[in-house]
C-alpha cells in the first residue's frame, strides 16, 4: 500500500522549498496511493513527510498518514504490518491506540522497543520515522524487500522515497551509474546498494538507516542462515512448512477490502490462491494473462484447474504484440530502470487487469528461491554429486543425493543444452563460484557491444563472489544453499521490484505469502536432500502439497520460466520497433555501448536474444529518463 517521501537537512538548516518539494515528490508517487495524500513538515523546516495512500487496513480518515504519535514521532509507511492485532494487543496497556490502523502499531512498537521493533514486525513494510525527543530520523525496509526505499543526498539534504523518479528532481544531473550498470548487464539486475541513477542509493532489504546530526547510517538487522538441521527429516519439515505457511496465508489475508490472487499456472501462485480460499470463500477471484498470436505461450489451462480446485472465477486477459508496443515505455517508466527479464510487462498488463475489481492480490513469489525451482539449480548441482561421487566425499557436506536418484530428473535439462555448453565450456569441476558465475551471467555474448573496459568486469565478479561465498551464513561446500542465497540476495529483490512496480503502477497491492520470515528461516535449515531430494526441482513444497494441488500443476514438467513470446514478436511484427530503438540509441551516442555494433549485429541476427531485451529496454530507459531531465528539474523550480 501507499507511496512514501520526504527530506531531513543534514546541517541543520530550514529547507526553503520544503513544501513543494514534498509537494513534487508526492505527485510523482500518485500511482501508488490514489485514496488520499499528506504531508507534514517540523517547525523549524528541517525535516518533512509526504505520503499516497492506498487504503486497504482502516478506510476512516484515522488512518490517513503521515500519522502522528505521541511524544513528538511522525511515521510515513509504505507496506502492511500483516500482525497488527497482535502486536495491538501486546501493547494496549503501554500505548492509547486512537485507530484500527497497522501503521499506529509501528509507532506504538517503536515507542516500547526503540529501533528493536524491527524484530516485532512480521510483514513487508518501508517506512521513516521522526523522533522529535530524539532529533533522529529513523528508516527501515522490510527483511526480504518487498517494499522499496530510495534515497539521495543532495547539498547537505537527504531526501528519500518509494520510487527513484521521485529523487530525480533534486539531483543536479541525471547520469549513469558504472557500477550498477556493469551489475545489470552482466545479471539483469543490481546487486548492491547502487542504483542506475548515480547518486541514488537503495537501502537493501533486511536494513535499517537512521540520521542523527549529520550522520547518515545504515545497518542490517536481520539476515537468514541456513545453518542445517541434521535432527529432523523430510516430514518434520513438511508438517512445519503446513504449518507455517497455513499461518502466513491467514495473516495475509487481512484486509477491509477484497483480496484476488495471480494465477500464473504454477506451483506456487497456484498454491497461494487455493489455500487462500480455504480460509476464505470470498476470495474468488483470479487473474491470468495468456499470449495466443503464436503456439506454446498460453498456460491457462493450468490456470482454469487451480480455479476449479477453488470454485472461483478466472478472470484472464488475451496479450497482444500491439499491448507491448502500447505499454513497453510505460512498464519502463514505473520500474525507474531496467530491471530481471521481460516478465514485467505481462505483470503490468495482468495488474490492470486485476485492479478493474480488487485492490490486493495473492501472488507466489518466493517459491523458486526458497524450495529450488531453477533449472541451473540441477544443472550445477548434478555436477557436485558425479565429484563427490568421484572423490568420495557425499557426506562431507550438504550434498547427500546419488547420482543414481537424481538422472531420472535430468531430463528436465533438455531445453537448457545451451546454458549446460556454457557452463561445461572450461571443462568439469573447478572453483564452485566461478562456475555458477558462468550460469548467470547474461552478458557473455556482449563483448563487442559492451565497453568492458570501462565497466570493471572483475569487480562485478568480485562483488558476486564476496555474496555467493557469504561464510557467515551457508557453509562451505553447501552449493546447493550457496546458488539459492546468491539467488535470494539478489535475484529475488529484483523480481520483487517487478511485483511491487508493476501492481503498484495500478493502485494494486501485491502480498507475497511465502515471504513470511519464519517460514523462510525454518526452509532455509532443511538440508537439500529435503528440499532437493533426487534432484527433483521444489521437492518439498511438491510433496507437502501433492493432494492439495491438481496433479497437472505438480507433475508438469513444462513450466514456462520466460512466457512472453518476444522472439517471434521482434523477430516479426515488432522488428521494425527493435531497429528503431537501437537507431535512437546510435544517434545519442550512450556511454558505455557500441551503438553500432548493437544495430549492425542485430540486422544481421535478424532474431530475438535475452540481449535484445536487456539492451532495448536500457535504451528506452535512457530516453524515458536521461533525456528529459530538463523535465524533471523543472518539477522543482
Amino acid at each position: 500500500m501507499c507511496g512514501i517521501a520526504g527530506f531531513i537537512s543534514l546541517d541543520q538548516s530550514t529547507l526553503g522549498n520544503g513544501e513543494k518539494a514534498l509537494k513534487c515528490m508526492g505527485e510523482l508517487l500518485a500511482h501508488r496511493g490514489p485514496d488520499g495524500k499528506g504531508q507534514w513538515m517540523d517547525d523549524a523546516g528541517r525535516v518533512g513527510l509526504a505520503h499516497r495512500r492506498l487504503a486497504i487496513i482502516d478506510l476512516s480518515p484515522a488512518g490517513a498518514q503521515p500519522m502522528e504519535g505521541r511524544n513528538g514521532t511522525v511515521i510515513s509507511l509504505n507496506g502492511e504490518i500483516y500482525n497488527y492485532l497482535e502486536l495491538q494487543d501486546e501493547l494496549k496497556g503501554a500505548w492509547e491506540f486512537s485507530s484500527d490502523s497497522d501503521t499506529e502499531t509501528v509507532l506504538a512498537a517503536y515507542d516500547a522497543y526503540g529501533d528493536q521493533c524491527l524484530d516485532h514486525l512480521r510483514g513487508m513494510f518501508s517506512f521513516a520515522l521522526w523522533d522529535h525527543g530524539r532529533n533522529r530520523l529513523f528508516c527501515a525496509r522490510d527483511r526480504f524487500g518487498i517494499k522499496p526505499f530510495y534515497y539521495a543526498v543532495v547539498d547537505q539534504v537527504l531526501y528519500f522515497a518509494s520510487e527513484a523518479k521521485a529523487l530525480l528532481p533534486f539531483l543536479p544531473e541525471i547520469d549513469t551509474d558504472a557500477a550498477a550498470m556493469g551489475e545489470y548487464l552482466t545479471f539483469n539486475f543490481g546487486i548492491g546498494e547502487n542504483t542506475l541513477f548515480k547518486g541514488i542509493k537503495q537501502l537493501l532489504p533486511g536494513h535499517a538507516l537512521a540520521v542523527e546530526g549529520d550522520e547518515v547510517r545504515t545497518w542490517r538487522y536481520w539476515d537468514v542462515s541456513y545453518e542445517v538441521d541434521w535432527d529432523h527429516g523430510e516430514d518434520w519439515f513438511q508438517e512445519r512448512l503446513r504449518h507455517l505457511l497455513d499461518d502466513s496465508i491467514r495473516v495475509h489475508l487481512r484486509s477491509d477490502v477484497p483480496v484476488g490472487a495471480y494465477l500464473s499456472g504454477g506451483i506456487d501462485s497456484s498454491l497461494m490462491s487455493i489455500l487462500a480460499a480455504r480460509h476464505d470463500s470470498g476470495n474468488r477471484e483470479a487473474f491470468h494473462g495468456r499470449f495466443l498470436e503464436y503456439p506454446g505461450y498460453d498456460e491457462s489451462k493450468y490456470a482454469e484447474m487451480a480455479t476449479n480446485t477453488t470454485g472461483g472465477n478466472l478472470n484472464v486477459i488475451d496479450i497482444t504484440h500491439e499491448d507491448f508496443e502500447e505499454n513497453l515505455r510505460k512498464v519502463i517508466y514505473h520500474l525507474d530502470y531496467p530491471v530481471a527479464g521481460p516478465g514485467s510487462f505481462p505483470q503490468f498488463m495482468v495488474s490492470k487487469l486485476a485492479a478493474e475489481k480488487v485492490k490486493v492480490v495473492l501472488g507466489g513469489q518466493g517459491g523458486d528461491e526458497i524450495f529450488g525451482g531453477y533449472a541451473r539449480y540441477l544443472l550445477a548441482y548434478f555436477e557436485q554429486c558425479i565429484s563427490a561421487a568421484i572423490d568420495g566425499t557425499y557426506k562431507d557436506g550438504n550434498f547427500v543425493v546419488t547420482i543414481e536418484s537424481i538422472v531420472p530428473n535430468l531430463g528436465l535439462l533438455r531445453e537448457y543444452k545451451p546454458m549446460m555448453r556454457e557452463f561445461w565450456r572450461e571443462g568439469l569441476f573447478g572453483d564452485l563460484e566461478e562456475r555458477y558465475f558462468r550460469l548467470v551471467d547474461r552478458s557473455s555474448d556482449m563483448e563487442s557491444e559492451i565497453d568492458w573496459g570501462e565497466l570493471d568486469k572483475e569487480r562485478v565478479f568480485e562483488s558476486f563472489r564476496e555474496i555467493f561465498l557469504n561464510r557467515a551464513n551457508v557453509r562451505k561446500g553447501a552449493y546447493f544453499d550457496h546458488m539459492t542465497h546468491f539467488d535470494f540476495k539478489t535475484l529475488l529483490p529484483a523480481l520483487l521490484q517487478v511485483e511491487d512496480r508493476m501492481s503498484m503502477a495500478h493502485g494494486l497491492e501485491s502480498r507475497v505469502p511465502l515471504l513470511d520470515h519464519a517460514l523462510v528461516e525454518c526452509i532455509a535449515t532443511a538440508s537439500a536432500e529435503v528440499k532437493f531430494s533426487g534432484g527433483n526441482m521444489k521437492h518439498l513444497i511438491k510433496k507437502t502439497y501433492e493432494g492439495v494441488l491438481p496433479e497437472g500443476i505438480v507433475n508438469r514438467r513444462d513450466k514456462m520460466g520466460f512466457p512472453v513470446p518476444l522472439k517471434e514478436w521482434l523477430g516479426n511484427e515488432l522488428k521494425g520497433l527493435v531497429e528503431d530503438v537501437f537507431e535512437g540509441m546510435k544517434q545519442r551516442n550512450r556511454p558505455f555501448i557500441n551503438a553500432d555494433e548493437v544495430l549492425a549485429n542485430f540486422q544481421s541476427a535478424g532474431r530475438f536474444s535475452r540481449k535484445v531485451w536487456s539492451l532495448m529496454s536500457l535504451e528506452i530507459w535512457h530516453q524515458t529518463f536521461h533525456d528529459r531531465a530538463a523535465y524533471f528539474r523543472s518539477l522543482i523550480k
